[in-house]
């Protein structure tokens, strides 16, 4: 498998990030009495971080961040338009709202804060259905007449011709409107995740913004844990499975 210098130089900050996300949610563990007004800006600035590099890095190659190598299958397989998908947040709310465990102030929502997360819930369904519209339309464009054409033409054109030249010219601007088709879609995609963190916690309080945010990250970690120790048992057993087959 061919690694990119992106693929491998985000891969390390992804890491990175993810460990400085333990290490933030660990010190709110043990921490007595915390600034909760604090801690929710350090934990915004925290994602808020990631995407300035996700944005940097995918300028320079979209391609990875649609097939990350960095990510695990089952990491991939939560994914929406490379990243978590933001009506994910509404049924994590709900579940915490529902639950019995004292360790978060989320089961103590008010009426009124019910309500707001609920209309939110549905303009942000409405955003990513925006979102997947756009992806979709980009994906039909692949069979449009332009890539048709250009399809023919170097089918039937000699490889060192002048022709040739000028023909992957073209490919090369076609291709490129659509790797920046992709990357507009991937930014709508942040867009309304970081709007969608900036909403729901706008409704909390400072302590249930705290709580939330906690198991949320709590969730991206754990997530990142179990894919990669998924991984590492399905390549014991392939292990074990090639050497019995070799000496069988």
């Amino acid at each position: 498998m061919n690694i990119s210098p992106i693929d491998h130089n985000f891969s390390s900050f992804y890491e990175t990030w993810l460990k400085q996300l333990d290490i933030h949610l660990q010190q709110l563990v043990l921490g007595h009495q915390p600034n909760y007004d604090s801690i929710v800006a350090t934990l915004i600035t925290h994602h808020k971080n990631f995407y300035t590099a996700k944005w940097a890095a995918a300028h320079q190659d979209i391609l990875a961040f649609f097939s990350p190598k960095w990510a695990s299958p089952l990491e991939f397989s939560f994914t929406w338009v490379t990243g978590w998908k933001p009506s994910t947040v509404f049924r994590l709310v709900d579940s915490l709202r529902k639950t019995r465990t004292p360790l978060t102030s989320l089961n103590q929502l008010s009426d009124e804060q019910c309500k707001k997360i609920k209309e939110l819930g549905v303009k942000i369904k409405l955003e990513e259905q925006r979102v997947e519209r756009e992806l979709e339309r980009l994906q039909v464009s692949m069979g449009d007449l332009k890539m048709v054409e250009l399809t023919r033409l170097v089918s039937r054109v000699n490889e060192d011709s002048d022709e040739s030249t000028r023909i992957n010219g073209l490919v090369d601007i076609a291709l490129k409107e659509k790797l920046d088709g992709l990357e507009k879609v991937m930014k709508m995609g942040d867009y309304v995740r970081l709007k969608t963190l900036k909403c729901v916690l706008d409704v909390f309080s400072s302590r249930q913004g705290v709580d939330f945010l906690a198991v949320f990250g709590m969730i991206q970690i754990q997530i990142r844990k179990w894919g990669k120790q998924r991984d590492v048992l399905i390549s014991n057993n392939l292990d074990v499975n090639t050497n019995i087959a070799y000496h069988t």
